[in-house]
């Protein structure tokens, strides 16, 4: 037995170690996303932008997250997980040095594209390992306790980035200690993680190009409908990301530090409802949690809408809301990856690509229209949430309900 495969011991299917390894990856780009919130608006001042335009950079960062992950998953499938995985997260660590170092908002830009694409390779290739361990029910539970893992980001991430600016740190420090992070991630990956993938998955991926593979996954009705409806579900969140420093410090008032701990608290829900998934899979499988997930996230964000649109509830009215979809949504994707999996679990990197870039794609799009649609109100915000959650709950009811999983 190699010495990394002994190591690996303690790191079992199952373990806490592992999955506390698989919730870094999966974490490493939602981190380089929300740390740098509160700090928007002094990078518009500091690189002399205009007002709203830093959201851009996180419509930016979103569109390397998909376009990376449609790399990543075919080629985990052919190369196996740790290779990919090495390369990616190494690029990631370059990526935040020079967002840390960039000049000008122009090269701002590129940097957060380089670490996209490098940090998508934890979320992509991170979700394929589970699913090398687990069967159905046993992989949406794992995915429910990943998010726990992930779900600390948006609760701490925003928190210690406001207390650095508000210690008087640059907000390129902020990037500085992704870059730590992401190096210390990329040594526990060389020493802990060992291969995953199947052999059989191996064979699939050595007969078929990548583009047929990809093909494969889409011409199942039933794997494209679990598809749309976790991934334009979850795309939510990448709006919500992009648009709501916006608004809820430049139209409600609250103070950037502050904004860490609304934030958080969004992702006190997500996690809650996450482990709540856990023990409802016990009684429910997961495409009937995955049904009545988009159902309600279809509901809050209809009533977010009625509270923009009227003015009900002034601030409360928007924070309601955001929190209850929040919530919600932590039933969606473990549940949406599981039943997709378990439509073809030979191609398992080929259908967290189609997901992942599915959510960050679809994500883009909308936080760019919302930004760009910025009419010194939530609007925009909501009633592109509006659509994207319509969006999923048509693929649903269309195409991911024709057949029971087993």
């Amino acid at each position: 037995m190699s010495a990394r495969r002994s190591l690996l011991s303690t790191l079992r299917p199952g373990s806490v170690g592992l999955i506390g390894l698989l919730g870094t990856l999966t974490a490493l780009g939602p981190l380089a996303t929300d740390m740098y919130l509160p700090g928007l608006g002094a990078i518009e001042q500091d690189l002399h932008t205009g007002a709203g335009q830093g959201s851009l950079t996180v419509a930016v960062f979103f569109l390397g997250m998909a376009a990376g992950q449609l790399v990543y998953g075919p080629l985990s499938d052919r190369k196996g997980r740790r290779s990919p995985l090495l390369f990616g997260i190494g690029l990631y660590v370059v990526g935040c040095l020079a967002s840390a170092l960039a000049p000008s908002f122009l090269t701002l830009m590129l940097a957060r594209i380089v670490t996209a694409i490098g940090g998508c390779s934890g979320v992509v290739i991170g979700r394929a390992i589970v699913r090398d361990h687990f069967d159905l029910e046993d992989s949406a539970r794992v995915f429910s306790r990943l998010m726990l893992v992930m779900g600390v980001s948006p609760i701490l991430a925003p928190l210690f980035g406001g207390l650095l600016l508000s210690s008087g740190f640059s907000w390129r420090v902020i990037f500085l200690f992704l870059a730590g992070l992401g190096a210390l991630t990329l040594m526990a990956v060389g020493i802990l993680l060992a291969e995953s993938r199947s052999s059989d998955a191996a064979r699939a991926a050595a007969s078929e190009k990548v583009a047929m593979s990809f093909h494969s996954v889409l011409r199942d009705p039933d794997a494209l409908g679990y598809i749309i409806t976790g991934a334009f579900n979850q795309s939510a969140i990448s709006v919500y990301v992009a648009v709501s420093p916006i608004v809820l410090i430049g139209i409600y008032g609250i103070r950037p530090e502050d904004f860490g701990w609304v934030f958080g608290v969004n992702g006190i829900g997500y996690i809650a409802a996450s482990q709540l998934n856990v023990r409802l899979i016990r009684q429910h499988p997961p495409h009937v949690l995955l049904g009545w997930a988009s159902h309600a996230i279809l509901l809050v964000a209809l009533i977010l809408l009625l509270c923009v649109i009227t003015g009900f509830g002034g601030l409360w009215g928007i924070l309601v809301p955001l929190f209850s979809m929040m919530a919600v949504l932590g039933f969606n994707m473990p549940n949406a990856l599981a039943c997709a999996f378990a439509r073809d679990t030979t191609r398992v990197g080929a259908i967290s690509a189609l997901m992942g870039a599915g959510q960050f794609g679809v994500g883009t799009l909308g936080a760019t229209l919302a930004s760009l649609a910025y009419d010194n109100s939530a609007r925009p915000m909501a009633t592109t949430i509006v659509v994207l959650v319509v969006t999923a709950n048509v693929a649903f009811y269309t195409l991911a309900r024709r057949r029971r999983l087993v």
